[in-house]
């Protein structure tokens, strides 16, 4: 009788994903309680957006160094710290006395945050196999919109009863017991877990196109940076990331807002409203990990099952924002907004696939990458829609910008072919004594 496979790559995923709902968690706070924090520190909408937009500033530009880490270290060491500075840079939130200390506990959130999805898209390349991995991409992401919704539903609920500063030191202290949990249990590569059997290790290792290396012989290999700025593939991955991010960002960050200031809602009820928005995330990223690979099995066509399924729903997106802003009712326009933000949210798990596809052994200076510059654009568009709203008084037009944002994201998922695989450049040969 032949021996079951182990299931530890199961628990695995499950640690990630426990670490990107707790960052998501800190992160989306911040939208619920932004009119709260701008009038205790008397802020201007563009001041307002600027604190919101200041994570995504360091987020973006330590993506690749991020990486790298994780390259270089494994994903133990860089999770551990990711989490564990994460988690100090809340409490400092809860803390600042001053408006230039919450934009210093922003930018350290962004930094240590900036590493942890290139890391657990390297794990997941380690410990899944080939036909199940956007599953698994999708469970991680459907860890991201937990942390949003949680954070959505709790933040206003909390902020009346202990106030907005306590609401961040609670929210620090879960990664704190994780960074421990994780520590003791979690390894890198499944052929150093003493609880993983053969058979789970040759489940693991299936449908792979290339030999697995050891966890140092990977770190040793040099990053093909050249290969890497030559990749059209990587080009157009690039984009669509500026847009699915961006669009993303205006429910992460002043949709609340905008609630408030064109439907005339409380601060709770808005938070109510943004979860349920999430809660159309939350759905997409899941089945939209259990179509890429469906679609894959079925056709074992990348182009297919991550091109087209990310060009697809991102253009629905667009179309359902676009008719959301000739909507007067809320309780329509919001249903029609989480109907799109589940479109858009089938669209991500293909694209943490395709950077697995097409970086290989350096997937999370890939992937680095890709977040990187889908996070600059993140990092504008708070202060950007802030300053759009003081010179229009329109919040409305927002609905049109975005449309066209998840439109053109749609164009360039159809350029995107995940087959140009970077090549392996080998590990690094030892130098002659």
């Amino acid at each position: 009788m032949s021996e079951r496979p182990t299931r530890v790559r199961f628990g695995v995923v499950g640690w990630l994903t426990l670490a990107a709902l707790l960052a998501y968690l800190c992160r989306s706070a911040i939208g619920v309680a932004e009119s709260t924090i701008r009038e205790e520190f008397q802020l201007s909408e563009t001041q307002s957006g600027w604190f919101m937009g200041a994570f995504f500033w360091t987020y973006a530009l330590f993506q690749v160094p991020g990486g790298a880490l994780s390259h270089r270290r494994g994903t133990r060491v860089a999770m551990t710290l990711f989490v564990l500075t994460g988690s100090l840079a809340t409490l400092l939130l809860g803390l600042a006395p001053a408006f230039w200390l919450l934009i210093v506990a922003q930018f350290l959130m962004g930094i240590a945050q900036a590493g942890l999805f290139p890391a657990s898209c390297l794990s997941i390349s380690h410990w899944i196999p080939l036909a199940r991995r956007s599953f698994a991409c999708g469970v991680l992401t459907t860890g991201m919109q937990a942390g949003a919704i949680a954070a959505a539903l709790l933040t206003g609920i909390l902020i009346g009863q202990i106030g907005w500063r306590w609401v961040f030191v609670c929210f620090a202290l879960p990664g704190l017991v994780w960074t421990v949990r994780f520590w003791l249990r979690f390894r890198d590569d499944p052929r150093s877990d003493p609880r993983v059997n053969a058979a789970e290790r040759e489940l693991i290792a299936r449908d792979r196109e290339e030999p697995t290396m050891s966890s140092a012989e990977e770190a040793a290999e040099p990053t093909p940076w050249l290969a890497i700025a030559r990749n059209p593939a990587i080009w157009w991955l690039c984009g669509q990331q500026i847009c699915r991010a961006a669009g993303y960002m205006f429910f992460a960050s002043w949709f609340p807002t905008f609630l408030q200031e064109t439907r005339d809602l409380s601060v709770k009820d808005s938070g109510y409203l943004q979860a349920l928005v999430f809660s159309g995330t939350l759905t997409g990223c899941l089945l939209g990990g259990w179509l890429t690979d469906l679609i894959w099995r079925r056709t074992k066509s990348l182009r297919l099952s991550r091109s087209g399924v990310g060009a697809t729903f991102l253009g629905a997106c667009g179309l359902l924002i676009l008719a959301a802003w000739f909507v007067e009712s809320v309780g329509l326009a919001v249903a029609l907004l989480t109907l799109g933000s589940l479109f858009a949210a089938l669209a991500g798990p293909c694209a943490f696939s395709a950077t697995i596809d097409i970086g290989g052994r350096h997937t999370p200076q890939v992937f680095g990458l890709m977040n990187m510059i889908g996070n600059f654009a993140v990092a504008a568009s708070p202060p950007l829609v802030g300053l759009l709203f003081e010179r229009t008084e329109n919040w409305n037009l927002v609905l049109l910008i975005f449309a066209a944002i998840y439109l053109t994201g749609a164009l360039c998922w159809a350029l995107v072919d995940p087959g140009q695989r970077l090549a392996a450049t080998g590990p690094a040969k030892p130098e002659s004594a």
